[in-house]
């Protein structure tokens, strides 16, 4: 299970990425743009995903993934479960959600530093 000290932790070692409290929900955003938001009991996590894959998404694991609250559909956004991801997963999908907030090239040179430092 992941917590949001885990997702904590990840998501401050992003470039550009800072941690905001917004109306009691803790945020992560880059600039305005919100990639990641956790629910007032921390239990579910939304994050960053097109919006054209995202039923998909949700169809293929609905006990993980959510559509987003109706007034978060016009975003690129869907949510997920955090008990039901393991850190890798959590991983991906902030990376991932990260990715779309930044500009390519600072995402290009994290994931190089990223692979560079790999053994």
């Amino acid at each position: 299970m992941v917590t949001v000290d885990d997702v904590r932790r990840l998501a401050r070692t992003l470039p550009r990425a800072e941690e905001k409290l917004i109306r009691d929900r803790v945020k992560f955003r880059v600039r305005s743009i919100v990639f990641l938001a956790f629910s007032p009991d921390e239990t579910l996590m939304g994050f960053g995903y097109p919006k054209e894959e995202r039923a998909a998404l949700v169809a293929s694991e609905p006990e993980k993934f959510l559509m987003p609250i109706p007034s978060d559909e016009r975003y690129n956004w869907v949510r997920v479960r955090l008990a039901a991801i393991d850190e890798a997963e959590m991983r991906e999908l902030v990376v991932d959600s990260w990715r779309m907030a930044v500009p390519k090239g600072v995402a290009a040179e994290y994931l190089a530093r990223q692979e560079s430092a790999q053994p």
